[in-house]
């Protein structure tokens, strides 16, 4: 079992981090000519963030050959956290140039993946704390 999560956790991070790089090339060339600068830094905090955990995530591997219930638990609130925080930021930023009526009701998801990335963190400490 430790293997595979160790497996999954990895090839979390390697999408994650693909993705990442995309979005910021995207976001540098693609979005510079169609939304206003502070969506651009919007957006860029986005990828900024998801690049934050997706190396959270990456570091988590070294501990997950070991059956911890709070690696997995941070693997899970890094996760959540990138989707909910960076995700929502890159709706935010794209919603006036692509018409996306829903996104303003994405403005209270952020927040929720800020706690998510926190949690991750409390959840990493708490397992380094308790490893012997």
């Amino acid at each position: 079992m430790p293997l595979l999560m160790n497996k999954r956790i990895i090839l979390t991070a390697a999408f994650f981090g693909a993705l990442a790089v995309i979005l910021g090339a995207f976001g540098a060339h693609g979005l510079k000519n169609i939304v206003a600068p502070h969506q651009l830094e919007t957006w860029q905090k986005g990828v900024e963030y998801q690049f934050y955990h997706t190396f959270a995530i990456l570091y988590l591997s070294t501990f997950a050959r070991y059956k911890n219930k709070l690696i997995a638990l941070s693997f899970l609130f890094f996760s959540l956290g990138i989707i909910l925080f960076s995700g929502s930021l890159y709706l935010l930023a794209i919603k006036d140039a692509y018409n996306l009526s829903f996104a303003k009701f994405l403005g209270p998801i952020t927040p929720i993946g800020g706690v998510g990335f926190i949690l991750g963190w409390a959840c990493l400490f708490l397992a380094a704390f308790k490893d012997k």
